[in-house]
């Protein structure tokens, strides 16, 4: 779920069935979900068309988000601020007439490789809404 406030986006995810560890999460252009490979989400949310990774020096996508943490049950949960994220409208609106997915990836990002910080293969998505 993404909250428009003053200081940005507000997103929520939590997440089941994962393997237990560090794994990615972004937030990609598209709010389609297709399995087995999530492929339909597209590629970063990155309307500034920076380089990935907030150790990235010509980084980052307004679709990088900090790694989460699935526990032994499998599950995570987080909540990051998109700094200057606005939901519709304006020059770089969330979600445009295609929407937007939230992508966890097998992997920990790396904070700077660029196009996706070598987070492995996505493994989970889901469309996202407006709270």
């Amino acid at each position: 779920m993404a909250t428009q406030a003053a200081d940005g986006l507000h997103v929520v995810v939590h997440a089941q069935g994962l393997t237990p560890g560090m794994h990615a999460v972004h937030v990609h252009t598209t709010g389609t979900c297709t399995p087995p490979d999530f492929a339909s989400a597209g590629g970063h949310w990155n309307p500034t068309g920076h380089k990935h990774g907030k150790d990235n020096p010509d980084g980052m996508h307004m679709g990088d988000m900090p790694n989460m943490i699935a526990g032994a049950d499998g599950a995570g949960e987080m909540e990051y601020v998109i700094p200057g994220g606005i939901i519709r409208g304006g020059a770089t609106p969330l979600l445009d007439s295609d929407g937007a997915a939230i992508v966890i990836h097998a992997q920990a990002d790396d904070n700077k490789t660029d196009p996706a910080g070598n987070a492995g293969g996505r493994v989970a998505c889901g469309v996202l809404s407006a709270g």
